[in-house]
Parts: structure tokens; sequence; C-alpha cells
């Protein structure tokens, strides 16, 4: 199956024209997005994504996305995809511009472009991650925000797959732990899975949010952490095997970190049930 595209109130094809040459997103990356993992066809958490969408949307200062749009979209990529694949396992990606504006950072009102797109694709069961030169800015007016404005995490990616990882993680302007290019971290150590709280700059996830909600109700110590609590010079004791640590989103579920800067590195207990849990409990319930 090839990517499924819907732009703006129709199909088109991979390739084909679908956005204005000056549309903001594409000019100055002024959007948000998200991304839904797909199990079985049918799309995950979409309620919370759609949430998050707007939350995103009101802190870059855009207009509220038009929701029944937005699902028309992707109930159209879906059942294209279905058609094409069956019922099958991928993503789905909804972004929201602001629309055709000048070319600068000065916006002129208007409608919005909506984009939904979706892909066949799998998860792989564990990642091999290496620390980030660059540090994530907490104090960034997009903090915590999931827009379009992502060449930062780009390079950062970039620079990981240079060393052999799939993932970048990033300290914050503090020293602290703060995320990954696209997903949240985790780090086990004292019996307990902890992650950075929101104010340390990373984004909510989605994945992370239901890894601490199931997580609690099945009686698996995982918390989120106290402001100070994970200085970026945990992954030293990560490196040493003193800790270890599991990466989360809608593209990797719950990842134990199976490499780290160049080392192999051990899976945690509480991570391998961690991933176990979600891994269970995504496919029974499909919107929580």
């Amino acid at each position: 199956m090839g990517l499924v595209i819907w732009a703006d109130g129709r199909l088109v094809e991979q390739g084909q024209g679908a956005l204005s040459a000056v549309d903001h997103g594409v000019t100055v990356g002024d959007g948000v997005f998200e991304t839904c993992t797909v199990f079985d066809g049918q799309v995950f958490a979409l309620t919370r994504h759609l949430a998050r969408l707007e939350r995103s949307a009101r802190g870059l200062g855009l207009a509220a996305p038009d929701l029944a749009t937005v699902r028309d979209g992707v109930d159209t990529v879906l059942a294209e995809a279905r058609r094409a694949a069956g019922d099958f396992d991928g993503k789905v990606r909804i972004t929201v511009t602001a629309g055709p504006g000048p070319i600068g950072s000065g916006r002129v009102p208007g409608a919005q472009t909506v984009v939904v797109v979706a892909q066949e694709s799998g998860m792989a069961p564990t990642s091999r991650s290496a620390r980030s030169p660059w540090t994530r800015n907490e104090h960034s007016a997009v903090a915590g925000l999931k827009t379009t404005s992502y060449a930062e995490n780009v390079v950062a990616l970039a620079d990981a797959v240079a060393k052999g990882g799939d993932e970048s993680i990033f300290a914050n302007t503090a020293g602290l732990l703060c995320e990954g290019t696209g997903s949240n971290v985790f780090v086990e150590r004292g019996g307990e899975l902890v992650t950075p709280p929101l104010v340390s700059g990373c984004l909510a996830g989605i994945t992370r949010a239901l890894l601490l909600e199931w997580g609690a109700e099945a009686g698996l110590p995982v918390r989120e952490a106290e402001p100070d609590e994970l200085p970026f010079a945990v992954l030293d004791e990560v490196a040493l095997g003193e800790a270890q640590l599991a990466l989360t989103s809608s593209g990797r579920n719950v990842q134990p970190v199976t490499w780290l800067d160049g080392a192999d590195v051990p899976v945690g207990p509480i991570s391998a049930a961690a991933r176990e849990l979600f891994e269970k409990l995504c496919r029974e319930r499909l919107d929580p």
C-alpha cells in the first residue's frame, strides 16, 4: 500500500500538487500536526489526538481546527487504505496549517489547510538511541506544542542515525532530561519507571499519558518525576547498566532502549512489563 493522501476535501495522488506554494505551513512551518497509530484499519486514541491538536493550535495562535473536517479526512483515507490493504497496521498523520499567507512570518487570517495521510507501517520492538549534542529550550514559545516547525528534530535525528541510532535524546537548557525528537523518555531505576515532567519542555505525549494511567491501573510503579529528579546525566547510569531506558510515542508504543551512544544496554524488567501491558491494551481499548 502506498501513501493515501487527502487534502482539503479531496484524495490526491502522491506527487500531485495539493498545497499552495505560499501555504504558511510550507513557507514558515506555521502549523500543527498529530500522528496516530492505526491498528487493524482503525485509528487508536483519536479523541485524545484531536484534543491535543486543538491545544497545539491555540498555543500557536491559530483558530481551532474544524474537527468535523479532520474526521472526514481521517475516515476517507482509512476507507481508501482498507480497500488497498485490508485491515492494515500503520499510521495516520493529520496536519493543519495557517493556510496561504505572505512570504514571511506575518499571518493573513483566513481558511486553514487540512491534510490527512495514511501509511502502512510497523513498529520496531526496541530502540537504539543517542544523546543529542543540542538542547531543547523549555522556555520556547512553542515548547510542548506539536508544530510543523520540525527542523531541529530533523537535524538531531540525522545526527543520531549517523551514529548508528534511531532516536536522539535531548536535555533541556537546565541540564535536565527532556525528550526525544519524536518520543517521550522513561528511566527505570530504583524499582520505578519515571518520566520527565511537562515543565521540562517535553511534549505531553499520548502514549506517555496512557502508560502513566494504564501502568497505575495495573499496579506497575510508573510515575512522573519531580521537577529536578532526572538530570541529563542519568543517562550515564543507563550506559553503565545501573538504570534502564524506554521510549514512548505513537510510532513506538513502549519501546525499551537496547543501545545507547554506541554500546549495548540491558532492558529493565519494568520497561519490559510496560511494553507487554501497552501492546495488550492498545488493541483492546481503541479510543481510551
